[in-house]
């Protein structure tokens, strides 16, 4: 599926970047194969407009704030939220600020977790809900925002793929000799499915700092939520106790890339588990699945799977995300679009 030529995930959001990136001014990023630019007006919300001005064609991301909007870094036009024209510095001065009827682009854009979200299309769905976010029981810790090469469907997969923890995690988590799956029970929602399961993991060291257990052994209890069609929740449950809940969102940058966003949310405290090392142990873990995932193609096959890629049992998640997204683009009047599969860079086909 070439996630730019499927209009139906337009509709959706998606977390494009931290808040803290917009501080100090406006910034670009491209979204679907969409340049957009994200900024903060005047009240501290958030906006997202196409990035060209509509005098010259400049890149408005190379602008500044200005009162409240966005000054064009070319010529000094100033836009509002809704992307209209709301001032024209080489206007006579009694004329400035009269309406002009010019405008750009404007798309949804919304702050939540510490992060600006940015829907292209109406929103089938809202931003996902994390109940725990505002449980003052629980805190929330930032752990990266990078681009990866590879696809969001990929990212999504692998993040509920029990079969890969003995084999890509086997320095970190993953019992190299134990590489059974465990049952998986998966409950179809409106916007995705959760998913169960419980497997044992390796406890190293550092995981048994910031765990508080000294077992070597202990089980993942974990519960998790595919989100449509680009962003998971898994909440993994300790024996002690200990709850850390992984959320990853990715934004498709094109057909190829993504952004990708991580953050978890965990019923310690910073004395009993210091952030920091919350973070590198599961940027271990990212940067294990990044090397293997990156090697991987990103014209993930929907309807026509079978036919390109075998699959087992333990496959059931992705099999589900790929049936329900060829569903999705079905009830939308929508084909899957897909390169031929070889070689690279073929022309578009459709299956239907």
């Amino acid at each position: 599926m070439l996630v730019t030529k499927q209009p139906i995930l337009r509709r959706f959001w998606y977390a494009v970047m931290p808040e803290s990136h917009l501080v100090d001014g406006p910034k670009p990023f491209r979204l679907l194969g969409e340049d957009i630019v994200l900024w903060r007006d005047g009240e501290g919300r958030y906006a997202a407009l196409a990035d060209r001005c509509c005098h010259r064609t400049a890149k408005l991301s190379k602008g500044t704030y200005c009162d409240g909007g966005l000054a064009c870094g070319y010529h000094g036009w100033v836009y509002d939220a809704d992307g209209a024209v709301v001032s024209i510095p080489q206007r006579p001065a009694a004329d400035r600020q009269r309406p002009t009827g010019l405008k750009v682009q404007a798309f949804r854009a919304e702050a939540r977790y510490g992060y600006v979200w940015v829907a292209l299309g109406d929103p089938l769905f809202g931003i996902p809900e994390l109940p725990e976010a505002a449980d003052p029981a629980f805190r929330q810790i930032h752990e990266f925002y990078e681009v990866w090469r590879t696809s969001g469907l990929r990212i999504m997969e692998n993040s509920f793929d029990n079969a890969h923890f003995s084999f890509v995690h086997r320095q970190s988590f993953g019992i190299l000799e134990n590489p059974d799956v465990g049952k998986v029970g998966i409950e179809p929602m409106p916007w995705g499915f959760l998913m169960t399961t419980a497997m044992p993991v390796k406890n190293p060291e550092i995981q048994k700092a910031i765990l508080g257990m000294a077992e070597e052994h202990t089980t993942r209890y974990m519960r998790s939520s595919w989100f449509m069609p680009f962003t998971r929740s898994l909440k993994i449950t300790y024996p002690n106790g200990r709850i850390h809940i992984i959320v990853t969102a990715t934004a498709p940058i094109d057909d190829e890339t993504s952004q990708v966003v991580q953050f978890v949310i965990r019923n310690d405290t910073e004395a009993e588990a210091p952030a920091e090392q919350v973070i590198a142990f599961d940027r271990q873990v990212t940067a294990e699945d990044k090397e293997i995932l990156e090697s991987t193609g990103f014209d993930v096959p929907l309807s026509a799977y079978a036919a390109e890629e075998a699959d087992m049992p333990s496959d059931r998640p992705g099999v589900e995300m790929r049936r329900r997204l060829a569903k999705l683009l079905r009830e939308h009047g929508e084909s899957e679009v897909r390169l031929q599969s070889s070689p690279p860079g073929g022309t578009a086909i459709r299956y239907s």
